[in-house]
């Protein structure tokens, strides 16, 4: 797996608020119980110090979509094409240039994972110490801390505005810093949310590839 897929599977709930004013962890809360799906755009880097300044590195770009709890789709597009997909009871990542399919339970590898945020159900703080930290970059920033000492993260704050998440910092045990920009967002849209009737496809699905070997983890 590329190392931006691999992040995703340890880093893969967010937002809508009732007040523009309110504090992100409002916000954040308001957006929970409203939003049940939601697709949009993502651009994800990490961030280094050169010469004492901030420089994004290892730059990749996709599409998501998720239907609560722990149905998700996070497609890498560039520079690279790889896919993370969960039907909410197991994970698949399909390598696109390898062709190979790698699977394993859903339980156990969200947890205390930044993927919990995004995807899990209305229980962030059974995993997490939730605060709110402030106004910055014109967006209200709430952090979730990882309970769990043996968590790969130490912290992962989450930027809001007018009751959508913004952005998403991910800081982990080697001090280096993950962020995801979200992009586009559109919540409960009608393919994710609609009537399962007879003629309903589940998007979330998977259909291993032709030919692709297949993997379990």
């Amino acid at each position: 797996m590329k190392a931006a897929a691999k992040f995703l599977i340890m880093a893969i709930y967010v937002l809508y608020a009732v007040s523009a004013h309110a504090d992100g962890l409002e916000q954040f809360n308001a957006f929970i119980r409203s939003t049940h799906a939601a697709k949009g755009e993502f651009i994800q880097h990490q961030t280094k110090l050169v010469n004492g300044k901030t420089q994004a590195t290892n730059q990749s770009s996709g599409t998501f979509m998720f239907a609560r709890p722990g149905k998700f789709i996070w497609f890498y597009q560039k520079p690279y094409e790889q896919l993370l997909q969960s039907d909410g009871k197991k994970l698949y990542m399909y390598d696109k240039d390898l062709n190979q399919v790698t699977m394993k339970p859903l339980e156990g590898v969200l947890s205390s994972s930044p993927a919990a945020i995004l995807f899990g159900g209305n229980d962030l703080e059974k995993n997490f110490v939730v605060k709110d930290i402030g106004k910055k970059e014109d967006m209200d920033f709430l952090q979730a801390t990882p309970k769990d000492k043996d968590s790969t993260f130490l912290s992962i704050s989450i930027g809001m505005k007018k009751g959508t998440p913004q952005k998403m910092e991910l800081r982990d045990n080697f001090n280096k810093t993950t962020v995801i920009l979200f992009q586009n967002l559109e919540k409960n849209p009608a393919q994710l949310t609609k009537n399962k009737d007879k003629n309903f496809v589940d998007p979330f699905q998977f259909t291993v590839p032709v030919g692709a070997d297949i993997f379990n983890s």
